[in-house]
């Protein structure tokens, strides 16, 4: 199965690549990253934490993707599929519990993505 493994990966260096590229964004461009996520920016302290903590998020999220897809160790798919899952349960729970939106638009990426990490957690080549 060489042809579906070489596509599990590039399906899931895509999202890699595109987290990484959000998280430099929240960097160095945070206004217009911003409203991707139904975001206006914050000011002062606010701010401060949006850039640091949404950069941290993206970039880690998709540094632990590149990092299991090059090494080949599985572990590193675990991380960047809690941080998906548990992003998804909050915004349910957002909803559910604090009169949000429901960001099915958003949610719906983050389990595909989790449930694709899932599958190259299992599926692709590596050490455990």
């Amino acid at each position: 199965m060489p042809i579906t493994r070489n596509a599990l990966r590039v399906l899931v260096l895509v999202p890699a690549l595109l987290f990484i590229v959000t998280g430099v964004r929240w960097l160095i461009a945070p206004a217009g990253v911003a409203p991707m996520l139904g975001m206006t920016l914050g000011e002062g302290v606010g701010l401060s934490s949006q850039v640091g903590d949404l950069s941290g998020f993206f970039l880690t999220l998709g540094a632990c993707m590149l990092i299991a897809l090059i090494s080949g160790r599985r572990v590193w798919y675990y991380p960047a599929i809690m941080l998906l899952a548990i992003a998804a349960v909050g915004r349910v729970l957002a909803w559910l519990l604090h009169d949000a939106a429901l960001a099915l638009h958003l949610i719906a990426p983050e389990v595909i993505v989790a449930l694709l990490l899932l599958a190259a957690a299992r599926y692709l080549p590596g050490e455990d």
